[in-house]
């Protein structure tokens, strides 16, 4: 680049091949072109090849997003295609070439969502400079060549993302899966996930799981997209580290209260669900807002964050959320859910799961919290499992596994409709 010229982080830069292994970076000086630079809402995915295109994926607002770029004969510039209109819809989907070495514009593009599953197309990228072709959606598609068989019932279903407003007056966007006619009375029962960590990032995925332990039971399904993933990008992820962890609980917070003011449930009917650094995100909410949730299921969790960096791959997440031997100390108990708890308060119903041979996020999190609990109070409702064999995803096969689903499931489940009763 030309001295001096910076790029956002999460950019996508072009540059030709041959100038530049002649010339080398900075022989190239304004041959460079930004394809993509992400704003506050948009985030680079990937990129892929056909012979004669580009094909660009990226999220807007969470949603997917491929525009198409024409490489011209001497494969050195790349050309939007303006006369396309990239829409970005709710769900999840990737392309990969058939062969572009052999002239061939084919390739293969796969799609699904929370109640579809995937699908495999077979697509051509020069259609979408076709005249008289539809100039947006997916005219790119070849024909359907095969879908994985549906795994629940579907019927009646929809997919909505809303927005909610966190402390500091940030937008976070959430998924609900729901039916289309459900009654706005309070008493559903509301499943919210979330992870928030890591520049992990969640969105529109079939799980059949879901469909068939919550949302054929006819409860409602809810992703949150908070601070400290991937959704937009680095500077998401970044939001969210250290001291300003508290972000991402803030977020999470803001989403519960957003699905109660909208009448789809009630903090008796809300139950929230995470696993690893989203367990440490149920033992926050535990501590931090234990009158916004019905029950809560916590997964092989970080929960004492004054020793954690010392319990097996601990130390390699202090990037994250800090080393608690310095002053960093000072921000880091105020989202340790071990040193927070408290004899007086009221706590919510809680079921901790974790695995003996977890070589991860050590079992003695979850056991110090739960042992604790009991001798604060034995009449709290707190549930323990765990599980002997399994590692950091708490099951060695897909019988475990199974089991260790229905259990949490069922416990959320039973605990709402059974509070849903008394509202």
């Amino acid at each position: 680049p030309v001295a001096g010229t910076t790029y956002k982080k999460g950019s996508l830069v072009s540059v030709p091949t041959r100038e530049f292994l002649a010339k080398g970076a900075a022989g190239c000086g304004d041959l460079y072109e930004v394809l993509f630079e992400p704003t506050e809402r948009t985030a680079y995915e990937y990129f892929t090849a056909t012979r004669n295109y580009l094909l660009l994926s990226t999220m807007d607002n969470v949603k997917a997003k491929l525009d198409f770029y024409k490489i011209d004969e001497s494969g050195s510039k790349l050309t939007h295609v303006s006369g396309y209109k990239a829409v970005p819809q709710i769900r999840d989907c990737s392309a990969s070439p058939i062969d572009p070495y052999d002239g061939s514009d084919d390739f293969w593009f796969t799609t699904s969502d929370y109640i579809t599953p995937s699908s495999l197309f077979l697509a051509n990228a020069a259609k979408v400079e076709e005249e008289g072709v539809n100039d947006e959606g997916d005219k790119f598609i070849l024909e359907k060549v095969k879908e994985l068989p549906e795994k629940y019932d579907t019927k009646d279903l929809d997919i909505t993302q809303q927005f909610a407003t966190s402390k500091d007056g940030t937008e976070i966007p959430y998924f609900i899966v729901r039916k289309k006619d459900i009654e706005l009375n309070g008493k559903n029962p509301t499943m919210l996930y979330g992870y928030g960590g890591f520049e992990v990032s969640l969105g529109p995925r079939y799980i059949a799981t879901s469909g068939i332990a919550w949302l054929e039971r006819g409860g409602v399904y809810v992703e949150a997209n908070i601070r400290g993933g991937g959704e937009f990008g680095p500077a998401w992820h970044q939001a969210g580290l250290k001291a300003n962890r508290n972000k991402c609980y803030e977020d999470f917070i803001a989403v519960g209260e957003h699905l109660i003011e909208s009448g789809i449930c009630k903090p008796k009917t809300l139950s929230i669900r995470g696993g690893s650094n989203g367990g440490l995100l149920m033992g926050n909410m535990y501590t931090m807002r234990p009158d916004l949730w019905g029950a809560i299921h916590c997964a092989v969790p970080l929960l004492d964050m004054k020793r954690y960096h010392k319990l097996l791959a601990g130390a390699s997440w202090m990037a994250e959320y800090g080393d608690p031997d310095t002053d960093d100390w000072e921000f880091l108990q105020k989202y340790s859910p071990y040193q927070n708890l408290d004899k007086s308060v009221a706590y919510p119903p809680i079921l901790v799961t974790t695995s003996t041979r977890d070589d991860r996020v050590h079992p003695a999190h979850a056991r110090k919290f739960v042992r604790k609990l009991w001798d604060m109070n034995p009449d709290l409702p707190v549930y323990y499992y765990e599980n002997i064999e399994g590692g950091h995803g708490g099951a060695a096969d897909a019988k475990q596994s199974a089991f260790m689903t229905a259990l949490a499931y069922d416990f959320l489940f039973d605990t709402l409709t059974k509070n849903a009763e008394e509202l």
